[in-house]
């Protein structure tokens, strides 16, 4: 725990989003009513699908044919895939994307609620569930994540997490997108559960490190040498 805990506090995108969750924890105490765990709940649930959401139709999307943009999607994830226990890509290059989405989900939640219930009380329902529930369930996901690729001593939870999520690194790609602890139900639920079976026969052990790609793309060749990789696919960086 203590590992994993040592990265996640150095994540930019967590300590960007600490501010707005210790709002969110304010105004809790200054709105306390039967709501507030319905909306935390609910910001909390949220982010389960969003994460799910965004691992398999963003970070797993189609491969783009512009060096640009193949460049932002390595760096936020086939980084990761390539290089899985380099911390540098547990998490992508733009770390005030979270926030950005956070606020844009008020705005678009705040507007939906107020005619209901006036625009200060939208307002404060709608910060609360995104910034306070959605925020924790995210950090939640970061901590799984980190925890299931580091090399450390782990005990049932962490073999659970870890098992659960190198499948997807190492045996088929195409299925297990959600991370979090204990949420197989949403893999379940989408079609996209770990089946060992068609994990065989997706298997291919040249491309399973990039995401079906050949390791030879020149946008992967290209992609490694905008970010100063000089190193095989699956290796750790060297010890300096």
């Amino acid at each position: 725990m203590k590992d994993a805990l040592s990265v996640l506090i150095r994540m930019g995108s967590l300590h960007r989003l600490l501010p707005f969750w210790l709002v969110g924890l304010w105004l809790i105490t200054q709105n306390l009513a039967w709501w507030i765990p319905v909306a935390l709940v609910y910001g909390y649930i949220a982010q389960l699908f969003v994460e799910y959401a965004m691992h398999r139709f963003l970070l797993h999307r189609e491969p783009p044919t512009e060096q640009s943009v193949f460049n932002e999607l390595y760096r936020s994830h086939i980084g990761h895939h390539e290089y899985p226990s380099d911390a540098e890509f547990f998490t992508g290059g733009d770390h005030w994307y979270p926030v950005r989405f956070g606020l844009i989900s008020v705005a678009i939640h705040t507007a939906l609620l107020w005619p209901l219930l006036g625009l200060s009380m939208a307002f404060t329902v709608a910060y609360i569930a995104l910034f306070v529930g959605s925020v924790t369930a995210f950090a939640t996901y970061e901590y799984c994540h980190t925890l299931s690729h580091l090399n450390v001593k782990k005990g049932r939870f962490g073999q659970y997490v870890t098992r659960k999520h190198l499948a997807h690194h190492f045996q088929d790609h195409h299925a297990t997108f959600q991370v979090s602890f204990g949420l197989d139900w949403i893999d379940r639920l989408f079609g996209t559960a770990h089946d060992k079976d068609v994990a065989k026969e997706r298997f291919d052990r040249k491309t399973i490190l990039s995401m079906g790609m050949d390791p030879e793309d020149l946008r992967l060749v290209t992609a490694r040498k905008a970010f100063g990789i000089n190193r095989r696919p699956g290796a750790k960086k060297a010890s300096s």
